[in-house]
């Protein structure tokens, strides 16, 4: 069986389409399926659309959220409460295409593969300025990490020993694109394009994505924390300049009148100071999420039909 995990946040003029539509897809091809779609404490009327379609069919399954905690806690709780033998990860809006993961089940049902990644051919029809700051976050993730996620999306599928793999880590914040590529195993890809939005817009903003970007560095590599040791680098080499210089023009009585020199290097090394202090702090923060041990998410309800649940 394949689980589908959707995560769904105000796509309430979404949901019914993408349920029909991928149903109707996986039924031509005779894929056993179940859906399940994880409402991450939408505002609008999500979960009572979700939640019909759960108590009248035997083959979705909705989850509810006691509050928005984010996309990357959805998709957790997708795999956590999905029991297919495999799990794709799609979005709700219908830019992932359904068609794709009938490509993507064979690819695995009939290879010794355990994931199917789904990649990127073109990013399709986005704000420029949003375009190269996407390019920029996957160049800084690439160099960290040593993955290659040039064109990585979390559409993809995961054999069942995967998603056991990844649903026994117990780290709280998550990056779920580089999560499923550190684990391993047999890989293989797939390339589609990303269509437009079937209905509404986006529910990402500048800021929301920015925050999403840096989390997710943070959570995943430490390199951001050897920016400070290579501040720390550069900064002694350029006191040593200007301390030979210092000492050159003070031997040779050609010494300047003032102190802009102290001055600016009081100036470039007090930047550097609190911009590393902000690094470290950062970390520590998340260190101090880490070790409270909240749980990534909670669940308020879980809908099937003919289930205790």
């Amino acid at each position: 069986m394949l689980s589908i995990v959707i995560p769904s946040y105000n796509e309430e003029g979404n949901v019914e389409n993408t349920a029909k539509r991928v149903a109707e897809i996986l039924e031509k091809n005779g894929i056993d399926y179940e859906l399940i779609f994880v409402n991450d404490g939408s505002t609008d009327k999500t979960w009572e659309k979700i939640s019909t379609m759960a108590s009248t069919k035997d083959n979705i399954a909705a989850v509810n959220f006691s509050r928005n905690f984010g996309k990357e806690s959805a998709i957790f709780a997708g795999l956590e409460v999905a029991r297919g033998d495999a799990c794709v990860l799609m979005d709700c809006d219908l830019q992932h295409p359904p068609e794709v993961i009938v490509e993507m089940y064979n690819i695995w049902k009939n290879n010794d593969v355990d994931v199917v990644e789904g990649r990127k051919k073109s990013r399709g029809k986005e704000n420029p300025l949003y375009k190269g700051m996407s390019l920029l976050f996957y160049k800084i993730i690439n160099k960290a990490s040593g993955l290659d996620m040039e064109a990585a999306s979390d559409f993809k599928l995961l054999d069942r020993k995967v998603v056991d793999a990844l649903n026994r880590m117990p780290e709280r914040l998550t990056f779920f694109r580089a999560m499923s590529s550190w684990v391993g195993f047999k890989t293989e890809k797939v390339y589609f394009e990303v269509a437009e939005r079937a209905e509404g817009e986006s529910k990402w903003s500048v800021r929301s994505l920015i925050k999403y970007a840096v989390n997710s560095i943070t959570s995943f590599t430490s390199a951001p924390l050897q920016i400070v040791t290579v501040c720390g680098v550069i900064t002694f080499i350029i006191s040593i300049i200007l301390g030979i210089n210092t000492l050159y023009n003070k031997i040779w009585g050609n010494s300047a009148a003032g102190f802009s020199t102290v001055i600016i290097l009081q100036l470039l090394t007090s930047s550097i100071i609190m911009f590393s202090l902000g690094v470290i702090g950062f970390y520590l923060s998340k260190i101090y999420e880490e070790i409270k041990s909240r749980p990534r998410y909670i669940i308020r309800d879980i809908v099937r039909k003919n289930d205790d649940k």
